[in-house]
């Protein structure tokens, strides 16, 4: 199925020259770790399938969908079996802010089960069967219907997540309180963070302690402060660095680091490769 591997970065081969790309994968092959700019959503259709996302092991049953985020590293385990694999650029095509929000808060990944999703998971379910037929079948304008069900499965997923959290505010008029507050503050982490943010000075915008904040800001998130900010900062020197006229010092420097090797060290944690080799993979 990995058709373009250079280190561990992935380069999809799309469809017809569009952003997308599905197979009906039944190879009983492992396929190592790597990441990609696309995002990718698997459903096994006959037995399981086991992986890693950022070292998190996940297994999936039949009927089970998990939504990768771009950039995340990911290791398919070879197993019996048939899968739904469909991988499509976002940020580039769709530069959404309210996408690249998403995917924050879902890193490195999503998993949608009967179990854990019953009120959404039929629907997102039958988005997958759709895509897939129409993506065989691609009648005219396929690729704009096939990105619309893909933003309907975001709109659903984000909004149940949304929802659970709502009904355990119900609970506690605090947790409504910080559920206000935590979103706020990721976008203003997402919109600054290549400035000189802390954790202290964060956690004072929210009138929260740094403790309490570091505790809610992970329970919100699922990963730390610091990560989170790295993330974002990591996200945009990737793109500067796509540009050959911007150096490697420079995208440091964009991204709030003042220290070259502490981005180095950063940037191969976050992508599994050094910055210049990541500029290498687009033979620039």
């Amino acid at each position: 199925m990995i058709e373009n591997l250079n280190g561990i970065h992935e380069t999809v081969n799309y469809k017809d020259g569009a952003n997308i790309r599905l197979y009906e994968n039944d190879e009983f092959e492992e396929y190592p770790k790597h990441w990609h700019t696309c995002i990718e959503i698997i459903m096994p259709t006959a037995g399981p399938y086991r992986m890693t996302i950022d070292g998190i092991p996940y297994d999936l049953k039949v009927g089970d969908i998990i939504v990768i985020c771009p950039g995340a590293l990911h290791h398919l385990m070879a197993c019996p079996g048939e899968r739904l694999i469909f991988q499509a650029e976002l940020v580039a095509p769709l530069p959404l802010k309210s996408i690249e929000m998403f995917l924050s808060l879902i890193y490195p990944a999503v998993l949608i089960t009967p179990e854990n999703s019953p009120a959404i998971y039929q629907d997102i379910h039958k988005r997958m069967l759709d895509i897939h037929r129409e993506y065989k079948l691609a009648p005219p304008l396929y690729e704009a219907e096939i990105y619309a069900m893909v933003l309907e499965m975001i709109v659903r997923i984000r909004r149940d997540r949304s929802d659970l959290q709502r009904q355990i505010a119900s609970r506690d008029s605090k947790q409504e309180e910080y559920i206000v507050k935590f979103t706020r503050i990721c976008d203003y982490i997402a919109e600054h963070c290549c400035e000189d943010l802390t954790l202290e000075g964060v956690a004072e915008m929210t009138g929260f302690s740094k403790f309490h904040f570091t505790r809610l800001f992970k329970q919100f998130t699922n990963v730390s402060f610091y990560k989170f900010l790295n993330q974002k900062r990591i996200d945009h020197a990737a793109s500067l660095l796509i540009n050959p006229e911007v150096s490697v010092t420079e995208a440091a420097l964009s991204a709030g680091y003042s220290s070259l090797s502490s981005f180095i060290r950063m940037f191969k944690i976050m992508k599994g490769c050094t910055p210049t080799e990541y500029r290498a993979m687009y033979n620039l």
